[in-house]
Formats: C-alpha cells, sequence, structure tokens
C-alpha cells in the first residue's frame, strides 16, 4: 500500500444531498451517513424555509461542497466573484472544503454539460495557474475530479499523465470518482486498475461512486440515475485495498430508489471500508444538490 493519503476533513461514507431528498431525510435523519456534499451553486444565498432545511443538515452532519461551474479549463475568465461567495458560504456553515471537476462548460455562455479540457502541456499549465489561483482566493487547498467525457478534443497526453501533471503544476488535491474511471475506461478502452493505481495517494481527499447507463457494449453514459454498477464496486474494492479506506461518498442525482435502497448502498460503501481495515470509519454520505 503507498503512503497514506493527505488527511481528509471526512471519514466514512457519504451521500449527495438533493433538494428532492431533504424532507425524507429530516424526517429521519441517517446514521448511515458521515457527510454530506452538496453543489454551492445550488445553496448560496439560499434562504427561507429552504434555507432553514439546508441549515438542519449543516448543523447536524459535516459538509464538503462540489462545484458545477467555476469551468477551470474554460478560455474565459477565472470567476472570481464565484469563489469569494463559495469561500463566504463556507465560512457561513462551517463547510470544510471544496472541489470542482477538472473540465469547462463555460465561455461566453453556460453549458449543463462538463467538457473535456485538451489533454496537452500548454492545457496543463493553463489550469493549473487558474486552480492556484482559485485556492489563493479561497484561502485553502481545493480538490479537482476525473470527469467522464466522450469526445477528447485533443489527446496529445493520456488522460491519466493529463490528470497528474495538473496535480503536479497546480500543487491540488484530487477527488477520484471511480465511477468516471468505469466509464471512461470502457469508452476509450484503457485500464481501470492501472488508472485508479497511478493516482497520487499523497493528494487523495476522497472518492465518489455513482451509477452510469449502459448505451451499449462499448458505450456508458455517465448519469447518476442508476445502482452502482458491479465493476464500479470491485474498482472501489480494489481502490481501498490499494489506498485504504477513503471517505467515499455516493452521487444520485434522479430516478431516486426508495430510501432503504439508497441507504443500502451507502452501507455496502461502509461495508468494503471496513473490510479493508478501517476499524477507525464511521458511516457514510450522499452527495451534489
Amino acid at each position: 500500500m503507498p503512503d497514506a493519503a493527505r488527511q481528509s476533513p471526512v471519514s466514512g461514507a457519504g451521500l449527495g444531498l438533493r433538494r428532492g431528498l431533504l424532507d425524507k431525510l429530516m424526517a429521519s435523519p441517517p446514521v448511515e451517513v458521515d457527510f454530506m456534499e452538496v453543489a454551492p451553486e445550488n445553496w448560496i444565498r439560499v434562504g427561507g424555509k429552504l434555507g432553514k432545511k439546508f441549515r438542519f443538515f449543516t448543523e447536524r452532519y459535516p459538509f464538503l461542497l462540489h462545484g458545477l461551474s467555476l469551468s477551470i479549463g474554460s478560455p474565459a475568465a477565472l470567476n472570481e466573484s464565484l469563489l469569494e461567495d463559495v469561500r463566504d458560504f463556507m465560512e457561513e456553515h462551517g463547510i470544510l472544503s471544496y472541489s470542482e471537476h477538472l473540465s469547462f462548460c463555460s465561455d461566453d455562455g453556460q453549458l449543463y454539460d462538463l467538457m473535456p479540457i485538451p489533454f496537452t502541456e500548454d492545457a496543463v499549465k493553463y489550469v493549473a495557474g487558474r486552480i492556484r489561483r482559485a485556492q489563493d482566493i479561497l484561502g485553502q487547498r481545493m480538490a479537482i475530479e476525473n470527469v467522464s467525457y466522450y469526445a477528447p478534443s485533443d489527446d496529445s497526453l493520456s488522460e491519466r499523465d493529463f490528470t497528474l501533471a495538473v496535480l503536479e503544476e497546480a500543487d491540488c488535491d484530487l477527488l477520484l470518482d471511480i465511477n468516471n474511471i468505469i466509464v471512461n475506461s470502457i469508452n476509450h478502452r484503457y485500464d481501470a486498475l492501472e488508472f485508479m493505481r497511478a493516482m497520487p495517494a499523497e493528494r487523495l481527499r476522497y472518492f465518489h461512486i455513482a451509477g452510469h447507463y449502459v448505451e451499449a457494449e462499448d458505450l456508458r453514459i455517465d448519469t447518476h440515475g442508476d445502482a452502482v454498477s458491479d465493476p464500479a464496486w470491485e474498482l472501489l474494492e480494489a481502490a481501498y485495498a490499494h489506498f485504504g479506506p477513503i471517505p467515499t461518498l455516493l452521487e444520485r442525482d434522479f430516478n431516486f430508489p426508495p430510501m432503504a435502497e439508497l441507504l443500502g448502498e451507502v452501507k455496502k460503501i461502509r461495508g468494503l471500508q471496513l473490510a479493508a481495515g478501517g476499524a477507525a470509519v464511521q458511516t457514510a454520505s450522499i452527495g451534489h444538490g
């Protein structure tokens, strides 16, 4: 096993807090969940009844932020006002850390898709500079997430080498999405286990895991709308064997199953962590929202 990962602000298993889950989770706050995650864009400056419901959860669970619209690879100017809002929001609610996708989703306008950044040396330097500036504004390290993609615009570097180079050049942390590795490994025909093991343990903050849609034998679509697949569970188990029982967040964005089924996946995360030697691991969490 490699050196221990950077100390995460959370432990155990987490769940993304979606607005569609608020009332059910408030009625019976799950003891299975150790931490929660939300997209800050959906909650900054939200007040009234909805704001009180959000405060109900932030007073009971550790929280992480996972951004959707910073567009770290965009040719447009870095959205520094958003980063200032994120920093203030974290302080207001005692939120522990912030992550974003290694992608872009804007130029003159905002898209609702995460587009792949060209895998080039120039893009490494450009993106890393923007991440360093973002960390300066936040006053803390941020994590970037490996994303699913379908048609790379330039693959001068491999996805693995591009990701590693950005992490090193930016000196930032990593949110490793296990499902995205599975999706990309099938769509782009590489070895998922090899990619996972190449990621730097010292930069790992936590894992994401989610479900995807099987479009064809050789095409997977990252949806967060299905149960976690067997290959993703198997890769998560292998990741725990390699890195140790890293905190892990379950993402589910729509097609919500009965709560018992959703929390069953959270319990499965915890079980795999415990089997990997996570005696100190507590429980699990739910993300996004």
